[in-house]
């Protein structure tokens, strides 16, 4: 139960993206990444300090388990990045959203895999209507590397949290693959975003793009310790733990919970697709995980037929 309400604090963490996020729209995105990545490797050594670990250890994890968590977690992230520079971003999003949907067919039995479905699109519709807003959406050819993108983002993410569901490592992996992304994300940063990239860089210029305000900087702290951090760790608690099926469900959520805390903080505009998209979302959560029972259970009056006979009885005495 616990591990199903970590994994539930995730998808609220996610809900709060946004929010989070207004004082730092003015970081580059992959120089945000490095540093909220970095916040969540040292999460694994506060951690461990307070339970009485070692804070040095080798990690448990194979080449393998390393090449996939840090392009599952970094690929994701770049792939969604790279694809707002090419598509717009209400078409981004609604794209990338269908990884809920995705994740719940992966996880499903071949008896449950059309209620899972069912349940998938209806919490996908959900969210189109609070991503869509009272807009349209047409999709451009033009955008299609963009919509490219944004799909491999749905298909990475929703894989990389099936493979959570099914590995059993230790929670402090999410700590080293987080130090790992970081580096990723600042060599990133200093190809793709610095204006001074290929050029000489003075002591000067390198501490300008480091430099923050206050704001600036809690925004980052906060982000570090809850949606771009912290909420990967209750993630992989919840999907090896907890009811894998309803977070899947569930995690259509995350956007409403967005909208939600935007109306309440006065930047978005209270809307009837708000309570539409519940209405949804819930009902998608409902069909995916409906319980169906297997076989009726046995009518007494034929258990009682079943009694052997006064003859089988007669039978039965003669052989003893």
């Amino acid at each position: 139960m616990m591990a199903t309400i970590y994994g539930v604090l995730a998808i609220g963490l996610w809900g709060a993206l946004a929010l989070l996020g207004v004082n730092t729209k003015a970081i580059p995105a992959f120089q945000l990444l490095f540093m909220c990545f970095f916040i969540s490797g040292l999460l694994m050594f506060v951690r461990r300090f307070l339970t009485g670990q070692p804070l040095l250890c080798k990690p448990a994890m194979t080449l393998s388990q390393w090449l996939f968590g840090t392009g599952a977690l970094f690929g994701f992230h770049f792939c969604y990045f790279i694809a707002l520079k090419h598509a717009p971003a209400i078409e981004v999003s609604l794209i990338c959203y269908m990884w809920p949907m995705l994740l719940a067919i992966l996880l499903a039995g071949k008896a449950s895999w059309f209620r899972a479905l069912a349940g998938g699109v209806c919490g996908f519709i959900g969210i189109a209507f609070v991503i869509l807003g009272d807009g349209d959406i047409s999709f451009n050819p033009e955008f299609a590397l963009g919509y490219v993108l944004a799909g491999t983002c749905a298909l990475i993410w929703s894989g990389y949290s099936w493979y959570l569901s099914k590995s059993s490592g230790e929670l402090d992996d999410i700590g080293w693959l987080s130090l790992a992304v970081a580096l990723l994300s600042l060599v990133a940063h200093f190809f793709l975003e610095s204006h001074l990239a290929g050029q000489p860089l003075t002591s000067q210029q390198v501490i300008g793009q480091w430099r923050f305000d206050g704001g600036q900087w809690l925004g980052i702290i906060l982000l570090g310790l809850g949606p771009v951090g912290g909420a990967f760790y209750l993630w992989d608690l919840g999907l090896k733990k907890g009811n894998q099926p309803l977070l899947a469900s569930m995690s259509f959520c995350s956007p409403l919970i967005s909208s939600v805390l935007l109306a309440l903080a006065g930047y978005n505009a209270w809307s009837l697709n708000i309570l539409l998209a519940l209405a949804l979302i819930l009902l998608g959560a409902l069909l995916a995980n409906k319980k169906v029972a297997n076989q009726k259970p046995l009518d007494k009056t034929k258990a009682g037929d079943n009694k052997p006979s006064a003859l089988e009885v007669d039978r039965i005495d003669s052989v003893i």
